[in-house]
């Protein structure tokens, strides 16, 4: 029997790999080069043993052979496998050729991975260093990548090469600090996400910051058959192309994963209206500044460019315009506004808008009046990787029948699993935090729920203190033993002074 090939093995050669660029780039840029080769090995891989298959079933019949790849998920030809690579790994021109035969996979596979590899170039002197460096490293993550099989009948398990993607994708994440939190959120963060919006089958689901698409993954997976609709879109072009290829490893062919400015330029429309979806999840950048910069047209010269909410074809800002420091709210109306009737979102953001006041306070009073507001989770710390700055979730809903608002403070210690460098949510904080969802309940010292001439009262403040009291009362001081303790210690004190009196004489001092 072949011995089957675990996650563990193929997360070793993918750290091996990184190896080769450690110290000489920065994490957050040769993550791209790892993660693309492993794709690559993947269906090379993939495309061999299955036309070993065909040629023994049809005895050679070329004709037969051909139809039957063609049926397959990908197509590939021999001069765009990664066995091609390695035979060139020593080839001067190393770089190009893995260039161009990233461009021969995405030319035999247009309808699903075209563009995949635009924002990748292995020939960059930029990135990579003069050529004798490049070729250097190039050879190296060939050799490091052969070492791995990843045929599907010796890999133990159809999800180990998505779930050894992510897993890179975590460590890279880790390893990069603020520029890894950009394209990727926490594992049981994401999982909170997932489970506080309940995905049904046929739903669509969105994540309009959806960096790696990890997030989204995670949501699908909710889904036993995984029959969702998956849609989302990135800014940044080589996180777009990590989340498409993290889509086909995890089996998800027909995610809509579309590259652009989600605020100035969304590209999910219908007859040309925002999509609208049932389930919608994110992390958007924290505060983003300039949120405003797409929105200021080539015929605009004015240097003191002031947002106004005429300016966004789609009307998403009728309730008020964000500052232009801080996009959170900006983020937050996109996507009601794309919520559909009975949908549910739900969205990690930082602690300021739950008080910030000004045009946000506006904001959030408009909303809170309209009844979209369902609950408030606050997060423990340094959950995040590159910030320390306190996080919330916030859960929307439309056609909601209740008028009150649910607060949790999960922030406390004892909620969550302090890490030397980052903390962890465990299985056990995520279920409390659920039962309290579901059962919707106040808990002494952990959640409470408000009604809104409470929250009215607040002036629409929605700061967890104000809602769920954690203070701890401090136990009575007994004076008279504080007193008898003074005393027992200047005692203690005056038999020490005698010693070193006494001392300081044998010495003649």
């Amino acid at each position: 029997m072949t011995e089957k090939v675990t996650q563990e093995q193929i997360n070793s050669v993918q750290w091996q790999a990184a190896d080769t660029f450690r110290g000489k780039i920065d994490s957050s840029i040769y993550k791209d080069y790892i993660l693309t080769m492993l794709f690559i090995k993947y269906l090379s891989d993939s495309y061999k043993e299955h036309l070993e298959e065909y040629t023994a079933r049809y005895d050679g019949d070329e004709q037969r052979i051909q139809r039957a790849i063609a049926r397959e998920r990908f197509i590939l030809d021999e001069k765009s496998t990664f066995d091609y690579l390695y035979s060139k790994r020593n080839d001067a021109e190393i770089g190009e050729i893995i260039n161009k035969v990233l461009e021969r996979i995405e030319n035999e596979n247009t309808g699903k991975l075209r563009g995949v590899f635009r924002n990748i170039d292995f020939n960059s002197e930029a990135i990579l260093g003069k050529t004798k460096e490049r070729n250097a490293m190039l050879r190296s993550l060939l050799e490091d990548f052969n070492k791995l099989t990843l045929r599907p009948s010796v890999v133990a398990d159809g999800d180990i090469i998505g779930d050894s993607y992510q897993y890179m994708i975590e460590r890279f994440a880790s390893d990069a600090g603020k520029k890894g939190g950009e394209f990727y959120t926490p594992t049981m963060a994401s999982e909170l996400l997932a489970r506080l919006v309940k995905p049904q089958e046929n739903d669509r689901i969105y994540d309009p910051t959806c960096g790696s698409g990890s997030l989204l993954i995670r949501v699908a997976k909710q889904v036993p058959n995984k029959k969702v609709a998956i849609y989302g879109q990135e800014r940044n072009g080589a996180t777009h192309s990590l989340a498409l290829m993290n889509m086909y490893l995890h089996g998800i062919d027909d995610a809509n994963i579309e590259w652009g400015d989600t605020l100035a330029n969304p590209l999910h429309l219908e007859e040309g209206k925002l999509m609208k979806f049932q389930k919608i999840v994110a992390n958007p950048p924290f505060s983003l500044d300039k949120w405003t910069m797409g929105f200021v047209g080539e015929e605009n010269t004015d240097s003191k460019f002031k947002m106004d909410a005429s300016l966004d074809e789609h009307r998403r800002f009728e309730w008020g315009v964000p500052p232009t420091s801080k996009g959170d709210y900006a983020f937050i109306q996109h996507m009601l506004y794309s919520l559909s009737e009975k949908g549910t979102m739900a969205t990690i953001l930082p602690h300021g808008v739950l008080f910030r006041g000004a045009s946000e306070g506006k904001i959030r009073k408009q909303i809170i009046e309209m009844n979209l507001l369902d609950t408030v989770i606050g997060l423990p710390k340094g959950l995040f990787y590159g910030t320390d700055i306190p996080a919330c979730v916030l859960v929307f809903k439309k056609n909601r029948t209740r008028k009150d608002v649910l607060f949790i403070d999960a922030s406390s210690e004892e909620h969550y699993e302090k890490g030397k460098n980052q903390n962890k949510l465990r299985e056990e904080d995520l279920q409390e935090i659920m039962e309290t969802y579901d059962n919707r309940e106040t808990i002494d010292k952990y959640s409470y729920v408000a009604t809104f001439e409470e929250i009215k009262e607040n002036d629409f403040n929605l700061n967890i203190p104000r809602y769920v009291d954690t203070f701890e009362e401090e136990e009575p001081v007994d004076i008279e033993v504080v007193k008898q303790n003074i005393a027992d210690i200047k005692e203690e004190l005056k038999v020490v002074e005698a010693e070193i009196e006494k001392y300081l004489k044998e010495l003649g001092m």
